[in-house]
């Protein structure tokens, strides 16, 4: 059974898009897509529509075969230590989802698959995802497919963003990537864009897309394909 290999990177914006910019590189040579995880407002007041570069670029590399993945609204905790659509209700999280949709679509970037931040939806996000036009989620333990009711079962292995990045993590990463891979499984590899500006997490993750490489996982990204083939939709 052949692996599948799907590498995301969180937290992009004005201050963070050359160390993305950077990591893309290493990946394109590597004939590895990205799944840049966007949010339309983050920390400090930022906005994604404010920002024109940022918008550029993301679009660039969504047409040479990057995937756009909606990453909650404003990242903004809910609860008290809960991420965003952690704990929402179903009405909440709809308003969020909507609010989002219409800003990435304004941008150029609407996009049908979405991954909670910190992978956490709750039920009631869940329910309302595919009524807000979603179709696929990404969880942390598994991709789910809303529109044929399908999962494929594996779980994220990230750094930052809720994941640890001390060294003993690092080389855990590299070693459960290599891991997973060998089995035939789906390799699910993530780190937020601030820990790129740090040499250890980054080559970890670097190390940890090779190793995946060498047992022949095949690249991909959180996609979605409509049913009866046709063009994927990030």
């Amino acid at each position: 059974m052949v692996a599948t290999l799907i590498v995301s990177v969180s937290g992009i914006r004005d201050e963070t898009r050359e160390l993305v910019a950077e990591f893309a590189g290493e990946t394109d040579a590597r004939e590895v897509p990205l799944s840049l995880l966007v949010a339309p407002r983050l920390k400090d007041k930022y906005r994604l529509v404010r920002d024109e570069p940022t918008q550029d670029w993301l679009r660039e590399r969504q047409g040479s075969g990057d995937a756009i993945v909606l990453h909650g609204y404003d990242q903004a905790a809910t609860k008290k230590r809960r991420a965003e659509f952690a704990a929402l209700p179903q009405h909440e999280a709809m308003l969020r989802l909507l609010a989002a949709d219409r800003v990435m679509e304004e941008t150029g970037l609407r996009t049908r698959v979405f991954a909670a931040p910190r992978w956490l939806a709750s039920p009631g996000a869940v329910t309302a995802l595919p009524r807000a036009g979603f179709r696929v989620l990404a969880g942390l333990t598994g991709i789910h497919d809303l529109d044929r009711d399908t999962v494929v079962k594996a779980r994220v292995l990230g750094i930052g963003e809720g994941f640890r990045a001390e060294p003993w993590w690092c080389r855990a990463l590299v070693l459960g990537a290599g891991r997973t891979a060998r089995r035939g499984g789906t390799v699910r590899l993530a780190i937020s864009a601030k820990q790129l500006a740090h040499p250890g997490p980054r080559q970890a993750l670097i190390d940890a897309i090779d190793i995946a490489l060498h047992h022949e996982a095949r690249p991909d990204a959180y996609r979605w394909r409509p049913r009866g083939g046709g063009l994927e939709v990030a």
